[in-house]
């Protein structure tokens, strides 16, 4: 059994996936912000050469995917100071000032790869890896006729459609294989001793604008910014996932919030009518009349034209923890709607499988990890697991 694990190739966790989205380093920001909203997913891949071209048949012979942007990568270029003034000109920069320097993000492997080179190259590091996509004739020439008569771009190479694999693909198939890993599972993370105590967090009353650096490293490492109260007890988190499904008008809001606010504000489909006055009138106090007339700030019920004052505070979190594992901060800006911003929890002696469980069924690629008194203890990651899957998977060989 354990033989017949290691013969896995990486094409054979990439059956059913769909061709990546390209863009070409040519692009602009404001190219990536219109393909993104015009994507199914919430990321795009940037080449070095020109994929403009509808022949799918061109050959690209030194086309390489250099990386891949999201909407939080638009957002948090939005909020740099020197942007702040003027957002629609920032829209005009060429796409590469959102590519992250972080070397190795994205690795081309050959779709023979096995799956324990893959696991290496995540442990490396690597966020997503570039696989060429095998087909059959005939499902090739319907992708191609379905993708001429669609806006999507796909990425051919030599002839070749790539997708991506991410770290939640590797541990959902190993997840499927759980039982070959013996007692392994069972473990607590606690004993695998694989918590890490080391984790992005912000206070809850700090302005959202100081987490910026903090949220672009949190896109990198695939994990969210912890919100923290003054005794350094959870209350939220500030989600590249939460922020990727916003538009970017949320810079405006990360420009003019406390952490707690945000994370209010990007909760339950869009701000209430209070919080979105408060966004407009601290523009308009701090003269970011650019950034104003591009994103018009729209509640949850209407668009607010008029300003209340800046000075209007928000009610402070009460804390709970539902039985979903569930960490939840619930406050009542309006009568109108209850807004929770959640964080995914479990506890030291939550076995690995029952980790690798939650963290699939919710789609994050981590868990935050308290004790019984919802004190922060620290965060486990899906690379964290696999570390101790690839360890395991050498001892068979």
């Amino acid at each position: 059994m354990a033989a017949r694990l290691l013969s896995f190739e990486v094409a054979d966790l990439c059956l059913g996936k769909p061709p990546l989205r390209a863009l070409p380093v040519s692009a602009t920001v404001g190219d990536a912000l219109a393909a993104l909203k015009a994507a199914e997913n919430k990321f795009v891949s940037v080449w070095n050469c020109d994929h403009s071209k509808r022949d799918l048949n061109a050959d690209d012979e030194n086309c390489l995917c250099i990386g891949k942007i999201c909407m939080v990568d638009i957002i948090c270029y939005l909020c740099r100071e020197e942007n702040l003034s003027s957002p629609a000109l920032a829209l005009k920069s060429p796409i590469s000032v959102l590519l992250s320097k972080v070397q190795g993000l994205v690795r081309h492997v050959e779709a023979s790869s096995s799956l324990l080179e893959a696991i290496d190259l995540i442990l490396q590091g690597a966020q997503n890896l570039v696989v060429p996509i095998k087909s059959n004739n005939t499902g090739s020439s319907k992708r191609k006729q379905l993708l001429k008569s669609s806006s999507m771009s796909p990425t051919v190479h030599n002839g070749l459609e790539f997708c991506w694999l991410t770290q939640e693909d590797i541990m959902r198939f190993l997840l499927s294989s759980i039982g070959l890993f013996s007692a392994i599972p069972t473990l607590s993370i606690d004993t695998l001793g694989i918590i890490s105590p080391e984790f992005l967090a912000v206070g809850y009353h700090s302005f959202a604008s100081s987490a910026i650096g903090a949220i672009s490293q949190s896109l990198v490492d695939q994990i969210s910014v912890a919100v923290v109260d003054d005794d350094g007890t959870l209350i939220g988190e500030i989600s590249p996932f939460a922020l990727s499904c916003c538009d970017e008008t949320v810079a405006a809001a990360i420009t003019t919030l406390s952490a707690g606010d945000l994370i209010a504000y990007i909760d339950c489909g869009g701000p209430t009518e209070e919080i979105a006055r408060v966004v407009e009138a601290r523009l308009k106090e701090r003269n970011l009349e650019g950034m104003l007339e591009e994103f018009a700030i729209e509640s949850s019920n209407s668009t607010i034209l008029s300003s209340s004052s800046s000075d209007e505070e928000l009610p402070s979190p009460t804390r709970t923890l539902s039985r979903a594992g569930r960490y939840s901060r619930s406050t009542s800006y309006s009568a109108r709607m209850v807004r929770r911003a959640e964080a995914i929890v479990c506890h030291p002696g939550s076995s690995l499988v029952a980790v690798m469980i939650q963290a699939i069924a919710h789609r994050v690629n981590y868990l935050w990890v308290i004790e019984d008194d919802c004190s922060l203890v620290g965060i486990v990651t899906f690379a964290n697991m696999l570390e101790v899957f690839g360890k395991n998977l050498e001892s068979m060989i």
